[in-house]
C-alpha cells in the first residue's frame, strides 16, 4: 500500500495534474461554445469561468480576414494572454483550422513577477518597479510553468464564425511534491511501525490456538480419542475446532467398528472352519463317519464362508461405485412371491409363519437382482429376529406414483438409541454371537446402498419388546 501511494503521489502527480487541467480546459471551453452558439449570457458566463477556475477567455469575431475580439476575461496570472499577440491569434486558429477546428497545446512561461509588500501591495514587471522605501521585494521566478492554450472554432448557424481562445498556468507542483514526500515519509514510519506490532499481535493471536491444535492433533494420530479440541481464537480457528471435534469422533466410531468387525468376522470365519475341519477329521480317522449327513454339515459351513466373502465383496463394489443398475420393468409383487418360495421348506419343518399382503400387482423400472437382494436381506433379518411366534408379515402398499414395501417382526426390538446405527457396515445391536442367528453386519449396509442407487426411500420402525419394521419406498410405473 506504501509503495502503491509513493508511486502514484510522486511519480505520477505531476502527469495526473496536467492531464486534470487538460479535460477541466476542454470542459469549460466547451460551456462558452454552448453560450457562443446560443447568444444568451456570454459575457457573464465567460467572466464566472474565468475567475472560478483561474482561465484567460477571449473570444475572436474570425468571419473576416481580420479578427475582432468580442469578449475577453483574463485572469491575474503570469499565464494572461498579454503575451499571446494578434500574430499569435492567426497561428493558434490556423493550427486549429488544420485540426478539424480544435487545438491544444502547452508552452513555457518565462516570466518574472515582482511583489512589494508594504502599505500596499503592488504588481510590476521587472522593468517597471518603483522605489518603495516602506516596502520589501521578493522575486518568484516561474522557470518551470506552463501555460496550456486551447483554441476551438465554433461555427454559428447564422453562417458566421468566432474563435475561442482559452489559456491556463499549470504551475510546478515540485513544492507539493515535497510537502507530500514529508507526510509519505511521517505516514510510512508510523504504519509501518504499526504494522510491526499488529502483525506481532495478531500472529500471536492466530498461531497460538494452531499451535495447541497442533499438539492435540499428535495426540489423535496416537489414538488417542479422548482428546479434546477447545482452541478458541478467530471464527476459522473455532470452525476448525469443532471440525476436528467431529473427525475424532467419527474416527472413534470407525475404530471402534473396525474392532467390532475383526471380533465379527474373526468369530464368522472361525466357527465354520472349526466346524469344516473338525467334520473332516472325523470322518478321516473313524471308520463309518463318512455319512451324507457330515458332508452336509461341510457343504453348509462352506456356504457360510461363501455367503461372507460375497457379501464384503458385494459391499465394497457398491461403495466405490464399482456397481452400476441393470434396470428393466417387471413385477414388484411376482419377485416377491418366488422369494418367498425358497422359504416353503423353512415354514414346514421349523414352523415359521411367513406371509405375504398385497392388494394387486405392481410393477417397477429398477435392478430386478439387486431389489431382490434388498427383500431376500429384510425377510432373513425379519427371521433371525421374529421372537417366539416365528410370525414374519411382508406387506405391499401401492398409490398411483408409489409402491412401499414393509417387512414386520414381533421380535425383541431395536433401541431408540441404537436405530440410527443398524445401517452402517459390520454393526449389530445384539454384540454377543448367537449360533441362531447368522449374520455378519454387512446385510444392512448393503441394502442401503442398493436403495440409495435406485433413489429409494427407507427406513425403520422399531419399539423395544414389540418388534421392528424395515421398509423401503420407490416409484412404480
Amino acid at each position: 500500500m506504501l509503495v502503491f501511494l509513493w508511486i502514484f503521489q510522486i511519480a505520477f502527480l505531476d502527469t495526473c495534474y496536467t492531464l486534470i487541467r487538460q479535460a477541466q480546459v476542454q470542459r469549460y471551453a466547451s460551456q462558452i461554445t454552448s453560450s457562443i452558439k446560443s447568444g444568451e449570457n456570454v459575457d457573464s458566463a465567460i467572466s464566472s469561468i474565468s475567475r472560478e477556475n483561474e482561465m484567460s477567455v477571449f473570444v475572436y469575431d474570425s468571419s473576416d480576414e481580420i479578427m475582432t475580439k468580442e469578449y475577453g476575461s483574463e485572469f491575474n496570472n503570469p499565464s494572461g494572454l498579454r503575451d499571446i499577440n494578434m500574430h499569435n491569434v492567426y497561428s493558434y486558429y490556423k493550427l486549429a483550422e488544420d485540426n478539424g477546428g480544435q487545438y491544444i497545446t502547452t508552452s513555457s512561461v518565462n516570466e518574472e513577477k515582482v511583489v512589494f509588500s508594504g502599505v500596499d501591495n503592488v504588481e510590476a514587471s521587472a522593468d517597471e518597479l518603483p522605489d518603495y522605501n516602506s516596502g520589501f521585494r521578493m522575486k518568484e521566478h516561474h522557470k518551470h510553468a506552463q501555460n496550456l492554450i486551447y483554441a476551438e472554432i465554433v461555427k454559428l448557424n447564422s453562417g458566421n464564425e468566432r474563435f475561442v481562445l482559452v489559456t491556463a498556468l499549470i504551475t510546478p507542483v515540485d513544492s507539493v511534491i515535497n510537502t507530500i514526500r514529508v507526510q509519505l515519509i511521517l505516514v510510512s514510519f508510523v504504519f509501518i511501525v504499526f504494522a510491526i506490532i499488529l502483525a506481532f499481535i495478531v500472529s500471536r493471536r492466530i498461531s497460538r490456538p494452531l499451535v495447541e491444535v497442533n499438539t492435540t492433533i499428535k495426540q489423535l494420530a496416537r489414538r488417542n480419542y479422548n482428546v479434546e479440541f477447545n482452541s478458541r481464537g478467530y471464527l476459522e480457528v473455532n470452525e476448525l475446532s469443532d471440525t476436528l471435534n467431529i473427525t475424532r469422533r467419527e474416527l472413534q466410531k470407525t475404530d471402534n467398528l473396525r474392532q467390532e468387525l475383526i471380533a465379527n468376522i474373526s468369530h464368522d470365519l472361525r466357527t465354520p472352519l472349526t466346524m469344516i475341519t473338525g467334520y473332516g477329521e472325523v470322518m478321516r480317522d473313524l471308520p463309518g463317519e463318512n455319512t451324507p449327513e457330515n458332508v452336509q454339515v461341510i457343504i453348509d459351513e462352506a456356504n457360510r464362508l461363501t455367503n461372507l466373502v460375497n457379501d464384503m465383496l458385494d459391499l465394497s463394489k457398491l461403495q466405490s461405485g464399482a456397481i452400476e443398475l441393470e434396470t428393466e420393468q417387471f413385477s414388484l409383487t411376482d419377485e416377491i412371491n418366488d422369494i418367498f418360495q425358497r422359504y416353503t421348506k423353512l415354514r414346514e419343518q421349523e414352523g415359521y409363519n411367513i406371509t405375504f399382503k398385497y392388494d394387486k400387482n405392481v410393477y417397477v423400472n429398477a435392478d430386478r437382482i439387486k431389489l431382490g437382494q434388498v427383500i431376500y436381506n429384510f425377510i432373513n433379518n425379519a427371521i433371525n429376529h421374529c421372537g417366539e411366534d416365528k410370525t414374519v408379515i411382508v406387506t405391499q402398499k401401492s398409490t398411483d406414483k408409489r409402491v412401499r414395501i414393509e417387512v414386520e417382526d414381533h421380535g425383541e426390538g431395536i433401541p431408540e438409541d441404537k436405530l440410527e446405527y443398524i445401517w452402517d457396515r459390520y454393526y449389530k445391536v445384539d454384540k454377543e454371537h448367537k449360533r441362531g442367528v447368522i449374520g455378519t453386519g454387512l446385510g444392512l449396509s448393503i441394502v442401503k446402498n442398493i436403495l440409495d442407487l435406485h433413489g429409494a426411500r427407507y427406513g425403520v420402525k422399531s419399539k423395544v419388546g414389540s418388534g421392528s419394521t424395515f421398509w423401503f419406498e420407490m416409484d412404480r410405473i
